[in-house]
């Protein structure tokens, strides 16, 4: 097969992007290095679930939450890159909130961590906004025909975060308990939460 490029594995390209960046000054020393660091130890969804779960037993929390919530993600500690524009939706008996960004996988890192596979794959990103019932079936969530499923477009500008219906029968549960119930397929809005 002569005169065809052979295309580099990503781990390659990857290399060679920092390495060019680098001789050019543009990365400062150890800058990718403390992302990669931030990215596998601060960013998790189970700061989400940790959120809501202080949302579903503190209601001024749960109004600050809802008024804005990248500052009361951050009375929590999770703030950031990727974490400066957060809008928390709160789904109703009547009403799920399901999030997309149909463009590339903006998610409220801090809150959700990296985005999963199946939410930055190209058909979850253009289905999901045209047929919400229809792949939050194939996903498993069959929702009631009278729960109205209302799509949002997360974006730079813009990162959304679901906060389920608290489940029944979790009266007296302490946040701890609460926290562990919640995942991230919840604080997107393909999931349910429940405790069983």
């Amino acid at each position: 097969m002569s005169g065809q490029t052979k295309i580099a594995s990503p781990e390659a390209r990857t290399a060679a992007l920092k390495d060019a960046l680098s001789k050019k000054g543009l990365i400062p020393e150890g800058a990718l290095e403390g992302v990669i660091q931030t990215a596998s130890e601060e960013w998790d969804p189970k700061n989400g679930a940790r959120v809501v779960a202080r949302a579903w037993v503190d209601a001024d929390f749960r109004k600050r939450l809802l008024e804005d919530g990248t500052k009361a993600c951050a009375e929590l500690g999770y703030e950031g890159i990727q974490g400066e524009y957060i809008v928390a939706l709160e789904d109703e008996p009547t009403r799920h909130n399901v999030i997309v960004c149909t463009q590339c996988s903006c998610t409220a890192w801090p809150v959700l961590g990296l985005p999963a596979d199946w939410y930055k794959s190209p058909e979850y990103r253009a289905r999901v906004v045209r047929e919400p019932r229809k792949v939050l079936h194939e996903m498993g969530l069959d929702l009631a025909k009278d729960i109205a499923i209302r799509v949002w477009e997360t974006s730079a500008e813009t990162r959304y975060m679901v906060i389920p219906c608290r489940p029944e029968g979790t009266e007296g549960w302490s946040e701890e308990q609460l926290a562990s119930l919640v995942t991230r397929e919840a604080l997107v809005g393909i999931a349910l939460v429940t405790s069983a």
